[in-house]
């Protein structure tokens, strides 16, 4: 009989109460030191079996069970009415009790399949949609609204640090419950919230973030951005997530690094906010550092130089560039700007302007998209953000 290490006590649990029942007994399951790991009797749980109560041997069977590599007895007390339960009989009403206790034990439970359907949700193909809504309401996930992944990587707190055994199931999922009742203490809306353990240390949170959502969070200035849809309420979710990294660190003691994705319509939006919280984490954390929160506006020319994926990229420029949409003139003296190496001079001779004029443009350019083109990290990404954006403009 091969059971997990995870599932030994649920089996022993299992076997022991329906095997009390049948038999209208009292049933104890022993580890190898002789201390009760499962009963009838929850109150023996955790005694020796030999100070929980026991009389004479000839008040007992004694039934040995091998669980895999581990070693269980099952005591059976007679029955106080006088009848006399076979030990034959009962060691073959065990055998099939083991049966179907390890059976059971292996079917995942309701929280095992919620994360495998939204580790597939977020990084596997998608099927028949209406096929996964059905699943997810099975599983009483509402994937109606609108959200956007907030990835959390709590590993350094998940994970046992340094172990080459096998990993601990148990305590695995225990702290990683942990991680996910503070986000969902956090927001103070478990329906609206909706979190997975996706392995390695990782927490999947597909948040809502409509602009009801996400008021408590939202700026005034906030509803003066023209931003495409993609890019709406990522300020407001911005700010959220920064009180729930505070929330995090405090609650599990551990660095906590945290990647937002923007939110894509439809079912398989959810897939590219995850890939865009993927990438934020990733490039974030290398090269900003951990314990922080991170997103792709904010990765500056590291998003631009380490997402694959065009689309994005494209969409991370017009993002930026947005603000000057209505700014002919601004764009005409970056590109002049850019043309003569961030010259002040030059460009100032080139536009036919004064210098003060040309510092200006300079400097509102920075009061609308938050980058200033004289300084060289800033340059080389806007500069970047304009040659994705024309590029695109030309195919």
């Amino acid at each position: 009989m091969v059971v997990a290490n995870g599932q030994f006590e649920r089996v022993a649990s299992l076997v022991a109460d329906q095997t009390a029942e049948i038999l209208s007994t009292r049933v104890a399951a022993l580890d190898e030191r002789g201390v009760v790991i499962a009963s009838s009797e929850p109150t023996l749980i955790g005694l020796p079996f030999e100070r929980a109560g026991a009389t004479s041997e000839g008040n007992y069977l004694r039934l040995p069970l091998r669980l895999d590599a581990q070693i269980c007895e099952l005591v059976v007390a007679q029955p106080e009415n006088g009848e006399v339960i076979s030990p034959r009989l009962a060691r073959a009403l065990v055998d099939l009790m083991v049966t179907q206790a390890t059976v059971v034990a292996r079917l995942p439970s309701r929280r095992e399949l919620k994360n495998k359907f939204i580790h597939d949700l977020l990084c596997g193909p998608i099927g028949n949609e209406a096929d996964v809504l059905r699943e997810a309401q099975i599983l009483g996930l509402d994937l109606s609204r609108p959200r956007a992944v907030i990835l959390i990587d709590a590993a350094s707190y998940i994970l046992p640090p340094g172990s080459s055994g096998p990993p601990d199931d148990a305590r695995i999922q225990k702290r990683a419950d942990l991680v996910i009742g503070s986000v969902v203490g956090f927001f103070n809306l478990p329906n609206d919230t909706i979190c997975a353990y996706i392995g390695h240390g990782e927490v999947a949170v597909l948040k809502a973030s409509s602009t009801q959502d996400l008021a408590a969070w939202t700026d005034r200035a906030d509803s003066l951005e023209q931003v495409m849809p993609s890019w709406a309420n990522l300020s407001a979710l911005k700010r959220a997530v920064a009180e729930l990294l505070e929330r995090l660190r405090r609650d599990v003691t551990s660095p906590v690094t945290v990647g937002i994705g923007r939110y894509h319509p439809g079912l398989r939006g959810l897939a590219r906010s995850y890939q865009d919280a993927r990438a934020a984490l990733s490039l974030g954390s290398r090269f900003h550092g951990p314990n922080q929160v991170h997103c792709l506006d904010g990765l500056g020319v590291a998003a631009f130089v380490g997402v694959s994926d065009e689309r994005t990229k494209v969409d991370l420029a017009t993002h930026l560039l947005s603000p000057l949409d209505h700014e002919p003139e601004l764009l005409e003296t970056l590109t002049v700007f850019f043309d003569e190496d961030c010259c002040i001079s030059p460009t100032a001779a080139r536009l036919s302007i004064h210098r003060n004029t040309l510092s200006y443009r300079l400097d509102k350019v920075t009061s609308l998209t938050g980058l200033d083109p004289r300084h060289f990290d800033d340059a080389v990404q806007i500069r970047l953000a304009l040659v994705v954006r024309s590029l695109r403009q030309l195919a």
